[in-house]
């Protein structure tokens, strides 16, 4: 049994947690809010009908956006409520209830990319981070790409990312400050990292 993440941790002791985030995308959907910056990368960088892991998917944004352009999604979260709503607003892609430090698809076919957005990785428990970058390297294609981004003071330095993403058989392709890519600077506050299999 791995370490509780900090999501979960923070939905133990707040039980409304998870539906205020869904109500909160939700509403912003009806907006008309622009949603699917992260997605809008991910397919750039893949031709058409590629098989992408939505780690960490929530309620379904990322990998929702990402099907509609006509890749194979599967979305994984920890949280059951959210996966859920991504079932209902986001129907096609196979979402998934289950931890990132535990995960092993039983998939036939590496993914051509991970996408990994929303602070996911802050989220994550400190002692699984390593794991569960060591679990994208595992089940991305040898030529595929993970593309994870989160923000500055959350409690995970952008060079101890680095650093574990190295040790997890992770190399940089791309470093951005943003997802509609402006290039990263030392004093970021936002990292955007484009990794390969080293």
């Amino acid at each position: 049994m791995v370490e509780q993440s900090m999501w979960m941790r923070k939905v133990t002791s707040d039980p409304g947690h998870s539906s205020w985030y869904v109500e909160r995308f939700r509403a912003m959907a009806r907006a008309g809010d622009d949603l699917a910056g992260e997605a809008r990368l991910v397919d750039a960088m893949l031709p058409r009908g590629s098989r992408v892991l939505d780690a960490g998917c929530g309620p379904g944004r990322v990998g929702g956006a990402l099907a509609q352009a006509g890749h194979h999604v599967v979305g994984v979260d920890v949280d059951p409520v959210l996966i859920e709503a991504a079932e209902q607003d986001h129907p096609g892609p196979t979402w998934l209830v289950g931890d990132l430090a535990e995960l092993d698809l039983p998939v036939t076919e590496p993914f051509d990319a991970i996408v990994c957005a929303g602070n996911v990785m802050t989220f994550l428990a400190p002692s699984t981070r390593r794991e569960v970058l060591t679990r994208f390297r595992t089940h991305l294609a040898a030529d595929g790409r993970a593309a994870v981004g989160f923000g500055a003071d959350r409690g995970y330095e952008f060079g101890e990312f680095l650093a574990d993403a190295a040790a997890a058989g992770l190399s940089p392709d791309l470093l951005l400050s943003t997802w509609d890519l402006r290039p990263f600077t030392e004093d970021a506050s936002f990292l955007v990292a484009v990794l390969r299999p080293a």
